[in-house]
Order: C-alpha cells, then sequence, then structure tokens
C-alpha cells in the first residue's frame, strides 16, 4: 500500500510518454520511490508486459504495486546488469530513472537529509552502507572534503568551509545537524537556504557515490538496452545532466567522439531530446522541486 504523501512525481508523463511503450514489452523504473512512474508505465503496458522497480531504501517497500506484471527489486540501479541476469531478461526496451531525492526522505527527520531538522548526520539512502555524512566529516582530509563541497555542491567558499570542519572536529566530533549547522553559520556565502542546500546536496552526493551509481548505470544500458530501447534519465544536478548528455552523444562521459580506423564516429545512441525536457511553470507550481529537473531521453542504435 502507497505511503500518503511519499513523493510527488516530477514530469511523469513526459518520462513514460519517452519511454515509447511496446505494450508487451520488459521495462526497469530504475528508481522506484513511491511508484508514480511505474504506474504510468504500467497504465501504457499490455496484459503480457513486464515492469521491474528498483529501489534500495526499505521505505519504499511499502509502497510495492500489487499487480502481477510488476516485480520490486530491492537493490541500487548499479546492479541492474546482475539482478537481471537473476530474474533471466537478457535485455528490456526501456530503461526510466529519476535522480532525484524522494520527499519522503527529505521529509522524514531521522534520516538526515534536510536541514529543517536535528537529527544524526546520517543521509543513507540504503540504510545497510556504513558511510554516512558524519563518517565523511569526520575522516576526509581537508583537500578531500574541499573537492566535495565543490563538485557536487557548488559551494564557493569550499575551502574556508573544510577547513572550518576539520578544526572543529578536532575539538569534537560531528554527530549531529545542529553540530554542522553551528559551523556553516558564520560561513554561509549568499543566499542562506541555497547554501544549505548546497553543502547538503554535496554530503549526500557523495554518501551515496550517486554519481558513480550514475556512470554504472549507463554503461550497464548499452548491454541491457535491446536496439531501438529508450532510456529516460531526469537529473536534478548540473553534474549528473552532464554525464547523461555526454554519454547519450558519445557513449563517453567526457562527451570524448569514438572514432574506427577510417574515422567513422562510433554513436551508441539516437539522442532524442536535443535539449533537455524541463517541468512546465504548472508543475513547478504545483511541486517547487520539480525547478531544477531535467529530462534526457536517448535510443539505443
Amino acid at each position: 500500500m502507497i505511503q500518503e504523501n511519499y513523493h510527488t512525481t516530477v514530469l511523469l508523463n513526459e518520462a513514460a510518454d519517452g519511454l515509447s511503450i511496446v505494450p508487451n514489452g520488459i521495462y526497469i523504473d530504475a528508481t522506484f520511490g513511491g511508484g508514480g512512474h511505474s504506474r504510468a508505465i504500467l497504465q501504457r503496458l499490455g496484459a503480457n508486459g513486464q515492469l521491474l522497480g528498483f529501489d534500495q531504501d526499505d521505505d519504499a517497500l511499502a509502497n510495492t504495486i500489487e499487480d502481477q506484471r510488476f516485480t520490486l527489486v530491492q537493490s541500487n540501479f548499479r546492479e541492474l546488469k546482475k539482478m537481471l541476469r537473476l530474474y533471466r531478461i537478457p535485455q528490456v526496451d526501456g530503461i526510466l530513472a529519476d535522480l532525484g531525492v524522494s520527499s519522503h526522505q527529505f521529509d522524514v527527520a531521522e534520516r538526515g537529509f534536510s536541514y529543517r531538522f536535528n537529527a544524526p548526520l546520517d543521509m543513507r539512502m540504503n540504510q545497510q552502507e556504513a558511510t554516512t555524512a558524519a563518517t565523511i566529516l569526520n575522516t576526509y582530509p581537508v583537500e578531500q572534503l574541499q573537492r566535495v563541497l565543490s563538485e557536487y555542491g557548488e559551494v564557493r567558499n569550499a575551502k574556508t568551509l573544510a577547513q572550518a570542519c576539520i578544526v572543529e572536529r578536532e575539538r569534537k566530533p560531528f554527530r549531529d545537524i545542529n553540530d554542522l549547522l553551528q559551523v556553516i553559520e558564520p560561513l554561509v556565502f549568499g543566499h542562506k537556504m541555497q547554501y544549505l542546500s548546497q553543502v547538503f546536496q554535496a554530503l549526500r552526493i557523495e554518501v551515496n557515490d550517486e554519481l558513480g551509481a550514475l556512470r554504472e548505470l549507463l554503461k550497464q544500458s548499452l548491454e541491457i538496452l535491446k536496439p531501438n530501447g529508450k532510456i529516460a534519465i531526469i537529473s536534478f544536478h548540473s553534474a549528473e545532466d552532464r554525464l547523461v548528455k555526454h554519454f547519450f552523444k558519445t557513449g563517453d562521459f567526457e562527451g570524448v567522439q569514438e572514432k574506427d580506423f577510417y574515422g567513422n564516429i562510433h554513436r551508441p545512441f539516437q539522442v532524442v531530446t536535443k535539449k533537455p525536457i524541463e517541468a512546465s511553470a504548472e508543475e513547478v507550481k504545483r511541486n517547487t522541486r520539480s525547478r531544477s529537473a531535467k529530462l534526457r531521453i536517448a535510443s539505443r542504435l
């Protein structure tokens, strides 16, 4: 049974329509969450279609869909290839991934995703993993912490904040969100809420190795997708969108075109969306978290 207010699905119809669903096809919702995208896919599938939903978060299990065409797999989407072998599925007709954090994860205080509540510095999407935000703040050398804040949060004074964290942890280790907020408060650069969001985003991305998981998903899609199979990815961070854009265009994360001996360019995908699809003004008004969403779609050649 779906949990009330678990998550407001972003770009619901745009993403599902972008898969060009074959009624009897096999599809993957790589980020099941509240099941919004999965339900939209099932509405478009025929009686013999099949959908696998992936989610590593225990809380998402409560949202499972009672439909014989649906299977919920408790796993990170970086394990797609391995799990498909387990289910004896060689290839699929489409993959959808929504890389955003669910509203539920933000709103449950003890998960530690939001600066709105005091709670342990956790931020793990998979509660079985060992590394938490506190682990990072208490153990990373200053250069590594600065890199995380700069690359994943685009924190403009990342070096200053990283150094302040090192000084603070020598006095006492970071345990909860208030410990971190006390260090941040005198160093806020620009709009406070935006700055806090950037810092928390950076830590969350590092805790969950989100960019590493995305790279794995994209690489595996080359083997998993059937010819003409569609992949639709919704990203919320410039680094994510850049990886998706480059990989769809060239099959390379840096956007470098691969050529054969004769100079012919290798293209693994046909890009369907020349520019990313973004939420309408109406959707942004209903759900402000959709403002930064970017949907890119490609077709396997």
